[in-house]
């Protein structure tokens, strides 16, 4: 009898002990941060890498934008003409401007079209079905007083994009970076 007893006895003392037990592990709270920072972890961390690929997307797009402010006075004032710069040797003076972010000589595509008014001259990107049409690009930088449009094309690749607000532009995952110049030829001898 005095077995049967003991027995109930330990058996009601691991009930109260696993009750117990159960309980106090509902209120601790020494993972609760751990679980916590686990579900925000993968949203802020995708956050974050999402606005690095915008600034840098950014910065590329003002680094081709003052390349083309820099290489293209070249054309204005007559120095391109003429020294007799072809469309490589332009190119690697827009090359020379652009340090680190580039792949520009297989990247960066160089449009130089001369017209005779502003109001003929057009700055639409050269596309084919979606992709930009590196087969239509033009080295003409005209003579003293035309009117001439330099752009500048590199197709910077997107890794990362949220909430289908895609910085992307092009098919393949690409976006088109351009940076333009719009100018009068100086009357250069």
């Amino acid at each position: 009898m005095i077995e049967i007893v003991s027995s109930t006895i330990a058996i009601r003392v691991r009930q109260v002990f696993a009750f117990l037990s159960a309980r106090s592990f509902v209120r601790r709270q020494d993972g609760a941060a751990a679980v916590e920072f686990a579900l925000v972890a993968a949203p802020f961390l995708a956050l974050i890498f999402a606005i690095m690929e915008t600034a840098f997307v950014f910065f590329a797009g003002q680094t081709l934008e003052s390349a083309v402010a820099n290489s293209s006075r070249l054309i204005m004032t007559g120095q391109a003409q003429t020294s007799g710069l072809t469309q490589t040797t332009f190119k690697n003076a827009v090359c020379s401007q652009i340090v680190a972010m580039f792949d520009c000589q297989g990247g960066v595509y160089v449009n130089v079209q001369n017209y005779s008014a502003f109001a003929s001259a057009s700055t639409t990107p050269p596309y084919n079905n979606g992709q930009l049409d590196t087969s239509k690009m033009l080295y003409q930088p005209g003579g003293p007083g035309d009117v001439v449009v330099v752009s500048l094309y590199y197709q910077w690749p997107i890794y990362i994009s949220l909430f289908d607000g895609n910085l992307a532009n092009q098919s393949g995952g690409n976006r088109l970076l351009i940076a333009t110049a719009a100018f009068r030829n100086e009357p250069y001898q």
